[in-house]
């Protein structure tokens, strides 16, 4: 995955000759690696029209993170990722930009840090979880991971996570201050994920599939019992994620008002903002039902509000999408890495980052070298990402971080 390929234009279609379909591309460059996988998908028997690039996107497992991929009659577990349902949600306060000093922004994060679990930990009593959606088949319902693991996710809902995931405070530039938060389904999304993945790859060599096993791009037929199964939990998922959210959510809303007199919008403009960027979903597009994959981007449609994150120093936007054909109504789901965690740790210095978050007072939590693989270096301009998608969202609020809690 090493090198990157660089293009003359941020818009690029590519049509090799052994390609089943054209790959569209929102990016100046873009890693040799990632280029790759996206052949791959546009290899692909079942895939339909075209497959999408968006302006973050990077190296993945299977496929690449920032991909769109319409497949016809098949589901790919490794397409939609292992943290399914994984997305963003803001709410913005009444909060007038600049009202909160640093001095009462640490005892606000302090008090989230004790109120919202990060990193492996859970929290101490059981929570509610969502109610299963209607529609169920119930003749697939048999040994579900869901299931098995529901004692457990009582426990996980709530929680943040490690890595890219975070919780901040932003000065909008509608003059207000919002709370913006990125997380997902936990261990229960890595279990389901894991878990049909296998399955997928055990029926792909009894298929004895001319898909290649290095490609990792194991399917299930979506009208067979595991395909079904799959999508099933894969929503569950889905709504795991929102309701995790939505209690963490609380949570900093209560951590808030400890230390301030503070009101919320629980909807903007009539939009309540709690959004997926890794999951599959049934949608008409070019004038076929098809299963749209996700895989770190974000839903697009027109007039659809949605969250485009930046990294801890920079800018996060709140956008309405365009809805664009080309992306399937799709766009970035935040900056992209740049580098890996590891290349982030030995090339990042440590005091630079520091530094560039300490000159715009940004109350944050890096201390030390491990803490690098989540720095602003790591992460592509989001400038440069936001002006590559101008025909896919107008930006509606720019948010500028003044407080980060990470995973």
């Amino acid at each position: 995955m090493s090198g990157f390929i660089y293009f003359k234009d941020n818009f690029n279609v590519i049509f090799k000759e052994d390609q089943k379909i054209p790959i569209k591309l929102w990016v100046s460059q873009i890693e040799s690696g990632a280029l790759e996988q996206f052949q791959n998908l546009a290899k692909l028997p079942f895939a339909f029209h075209h497959i999408s690039g968006m302006p973050d996107t990077h190296y993945g497992y299977g496929m690449p993170i920032g991909g769109v991929l319409a497949s016809l009659g098949y589901i790919i577990p490794n397409a939609v990722g292992v943290d399914i349902g994984c997305g963003m949600c803001a709410l913005r306060t009444n909060l007038l930009v600049g009202s909160l000093d640093k001095t009462i922004l640490k005892k606000i994060m302090g008090d989230i840090r004790k109120l919202v679990p990060v990193g492996f930990k859970h929290n101490k009593e059981a929570n509610d979880l969502p109610e299963p959606s209607t529609g169920f088949d119930f003749s697939i319902q048999d040994d579900l991971i869901i299931d098995i693991e529901y004692e457990n996710a009582q426990y996980q809902v709530g929680t943040l996570g490690g890595g890219n995931h975070f919780i901040e405070l932003q000065h909008g530039s509608d003059g207000y201050i919002w709370i913006m938060i990125h997380s997902g389904s936990r261990n229960l999304g890595n279990k389901v994920a894991t878990h049909y993945n296998k399955i997928a790859v055990e029926l792909n060599e009894k298929w004895k599939s001319k898909v290649p096993k290095s490609w990792q791009l194991a399917f299930l037929p979506f009208d067979n019992k595991e395909g079904r199964k799959y999508f099933y939990e894969m929503n569950y998922c889905c709504d795991f994620a929102l309701a995790n959210r939505h209690l963490m959510m609380q949570r900093v809303m209560e951590a808030m008002n400890n230390h301030v007199d503070v009101d919320f919008d629980i909807t903007f403009k009539n939009t309540n903002i709690n959004i997926h960027h890794n999951y599959a979903a049934m949608e008409n597009h070019f004038g076929k039902n098809v299963l749209v994959h996700r895989k770190g981007a974000t839903r697009a449609y027109e007039n659809e509000f949605g969250i485009i994150p930046g990294s801890q120093g920079t800018s996060s936007y709140i956008v309405k999408g365009k809805g664009n054909l080309d992306s399937f109504k799709s766009c970035s789901h935040g900056a992209g890495r740049l580098m890996s965690r590891s290349k982030a740790k030995s090339k990042l210095k440590l005091a630079d980052e520091i530094k560039f978050l300490d000159d715009q007072g940004i109350v944050h939590g890096i201390r030390n070298t491990s803490d690098l693989d989540e720095a602003s270096g790591a992460y592509k301009n989001i400038d440069e990402v936001m002006e590559n998608q101008k025909d896919l969202v107008d930006i509606e609020v720019k948010l500028k971080p003044i407080a980060v809690v990470k995973g």
